[in-house]
């Protein structure tokens, strides 16, 4: 492999070797090289590090290089700074709590993406470009005309060239998906859905006093001749679907099926919700059910999965212009507005590349987590390597809410399937998410925990209260 060289190469410390011309960026190899430095016992706590200057003249590289070196480290928890003494090894952080959070479903660090450079980054582009006031101040809710072309853009992978009039920028899918079920259905409405599927839906109709149907389901998804019965008896309002890696079940559903849906959707004259955050992280999903029905079809697709929760910014496909009135009379009723300065930041991003390169990279780490989990629960897992989480059949001697129990009090937290159960009785399986662990190391150990409690019987302990 050829190498850079440097100014002072006898000069360098014993635990940073010369950086490599093809090795990557090069603040992630200083990076890397302190964190085996630290590992490898080459450095110790309290051990100072040269001041920046100093290192980047002897690599040869310019300050802003060792600079974001220096916080990356700082992001790993290596190095801490101690004002005009300079920069040292980190003593190692004792942890607070021994929990493994495998039950949140978000979006995992991709490694040898900067996130926090790209956010300092993406919001410094924000703040030069914009009327900062004007970030401050109320808008109109929907979406500014860039955010609106911004979504537009972000949907184009799903169906080419998007109308940035018939889309609606929503402060996330939650808030979307209470907005829809406000403006298209009424008190006591009946909502089609899967038997499992997601908790949200629950809690809207809950609190909007609608009833949830549970259609039956298949090894491809809803099945169509219990949606055309379940449309004949129950005239619904709506029909929920999330089409593709499907939350718990990954299910994705193959073309046919999807137009099928769309066909029964048509001919009983009733609404698709099609909430499907996965999409982008998928790999050849099919069509969505909206090419298909355009017309009978209202799409909703996230951020959170596929960037960062953080950014609360969902995009909704409307087409119908007094459907997309409705929707948005009813959106502000409780979220008036998407909050401008993250809303202007996921423009940047998705604008200037910077959206796609973290999609990508979160694409990517997820798949090797999906690897790790079935290398790891070998013969229990053996499904899809997209999307966040796993859907996990338990051994006939577990129940869902028994091994989440069990799993508990071993520091493991996981999502039974009663979490997600719409119709009468939820399957014996757990839902894993592969994103809420940041370190890998940890994820491991978490998975290699769970699928020693998987080869054990339930201890009395463990019995269903």
């Amino acid at each position: 492999m050829s190498q850079l060289r440097t100014r002072q190469d006898d000069d360098l410390p014993a635990w940073l070797p010369r950086l490599a011309a093809h090795g990557g960026p090069r603040f992630l190899q200083i990076a890397d090289a302190l964190q085996a430095a630290v590992a490898g016992g080459a450095l110790k706590p309290g051990d100072r590090l040269p001041p920046q200057r100093a290192l980047a003249a002897r690599l040869d590289v310019d300050l802003t290089t060792v600079t974001r070196a220096y916080d990356e480290a700082r992001r790993r928890n290596l190095l801490e700074g101690r004002g005009a003494r300079g920069t040292y090894v980190a003593a190692p952080k004792v942890e607070l709590t021994a929990v493994l959070d495998l039950s949140m479903n978000t979006p995992p660090p991709p490694d040898g993406v900067d996130f926090d450079d790209m956010l300092k980054q993406g919001l410094s582009q924000v703040l030069m470009g914009a009327d900062n006031q004007a970030l401050m101040n109320y808008h109109l809710g929907g979406g500014s005309d860039p955010d609106r072309k911004a979504g537009a853009r972000w949907l184009a992978p799903m169906f080419g060239q998007v109308d940035a009039q018939c889309v609606v920028v929503c402060p996330g899918a939650q808030a979307a998906l209470a907005a829809l079920v406000l403006a298209l259905t009424a008190p006591g409405d009946v909502i089609l859905a899967e038997p499992t599927g997601y908790p949200g839906l629950g809690a809207v109709a809950t609190q909007c006093g609608r009833r949830i149907v549970a259609v039956q389901a298949d090894a491809h998804g809803m099945a169509p001749a219990m949606l055309e019965e379940a449309c004949r008896r129950h005239r619904p309002a709506l029909v929920y679907l999330n089409p593709t890696l499907q939350n718990p079940t990954t299910v994705t559903m193959p073309a046919q099926r999807r137009r099928e849906l769309a066909a029964i959707a048509q001919r009983h004259d009733v609404r698709i919700v099609e909430d499907d955050p996965y999409w982008l992280l998928a790999t050849a999903p099919p069509p969505p059910i909206a090419t298909f029905a355009p017309e009978r079809v209202v799409y909703i697709s996230t951020l959170s999965k596929c960037l960062t929760p953080g950014l609360r910014v969902a995009f909704a496909l409307v087409p119908d212009p007094h459907e997309r009135e409705r929707f948005l009379a009813a959106l502000r009723a409780f979220a008036p507005m998407s909050t401008p300065l993250t809303a202007a930041l996921a423009t940047q991003w998705i604008l200037d590349g910077s959206a796609a390169r973290l999609m990508e990279g979160v694409r990517r780490e997820a798949r090797l987590r999906h690897r790790m989990a079935r290398d790891i629960l070998a013969g229990r897992y053996d499904g899809v390597g997209d999307g966040l989480h796993v859907w996990l059949p338990l051994p006939a001697y577990w129940r869902s809410a028994q091994l989440a129990r069990a799993a508990a009090s071993e520091g493991i937290a996981v999502t039974p399937a009663e979490a997600f159960a719409t119709g009468s009785g939820a399957e014996h399986a757990i839902r894993i998410s592969l994103g809420s662990i940041q370190d890998r190391g940890r994820l491991r150990a978490g998975l290699q925990r769970l699928s020693q409690l998987l080869a054990r019987r339930p201890a009395p302990s463990d019995a269903v209260a």
